[in-house]
């Protein structure tokens, strides 16, 4: 079976008249890590939302360890959507406010009816540095770095075998950025997982990917010389 996470022809946007992304080709392979850079405005959250199965192209196709995708949003079957974790660029946009951190952190796992929810959490909490003091609080009550570390700790609930960073760190500072990539190289070192890493930053992308592609600010890829 292929082991890869892929768009192939893909065109996309939210007009049909002027889409985003432009006859894209990505391949993410199992414990690899793919960067992908590129200028505000090229397409690079389009094409995560794309291959987090979170926006319909208009054209192309998206498959999942070989399977072509039929479904996007909620009607992407459930064992499909819970392969891929993805953590956003502003985890304020992310957190139901209403929520304190365990919630949050929880909520993959209360929907797939877990037994073991509040040990789970706990294990995830520790996972990404979050104490246990807290879980008990909303996101209004913790800083932008511990709500980024619960939404890492969300996407990792249902041990996804594809993690999409879409601009991860941008809101972050060196050692919370550092600390979470070193989890994240944690999780793949255990689970063999396939990431995207989207940055502006291509100091950390240089440090943290195996290879490296860039979008033109056509929305069009070219090859990193890296790559």
């Amino acid at each position: 079976m292929l082991i890869t996470l892929s768009a192939h022809g893909v065109v996309a946007g939210y007009d049909r008249r002027h889409p985003v992304i432009h006859d894209l080709t990505v391949a993410v392979q199992a414990g690899e890590t793919l960067a992908l850079a590129g200028p505000s405005g090229s397409g690079k959250s389009t094409l995560a939302r794309v291959l987090s199965l979170l926006h319909q192209p208009f054209t192309g196709t998206v498959s999942l360890d070989g399977s072509p995708v039929s479904g996007y949003r909620h009607r992407a079957p459930r064992e499909l959507r819970t392969r891929i974790g993805v953590v956003f660029q502003q985890p304020r946009l992310s957190v139901d406010p209403r929520m304190t951190l365990r919630r949050a952190i929880g909520e993959p796992l209360a929907a797939a009816h877990r037994s073991d929810t509040p040990a789970r959490v706990d294990q995830l909490a520790d996972l990404v540095g979050l104490t246990t003091d807290l879980l008990g609080r909303r996101a209004h009550e913790v800083s932008d770095g511990q709500l980024q570390r619960a939404c890492l700790a969300r996407a990792l609930a249902l041990a996804p075998g594809y993690l999409i960073c879409d601009e991860m760190t941008t809101m972050l500072d060196a050692s919370t950025a550092a600390a979470l990539v070193e989890v994240i190289r944690d999780y793949q070192q255990q689970t063999h997982a396939g990431v995207l890493a989207i940055s502006h930053d291509t100091v950390l992308l240089d440090r943290w990917a195996d290879r490296t592609l860039h979008l033109t600010n056509t929305g069009r890829l070219v090859p990193d010389r890296h790559g």
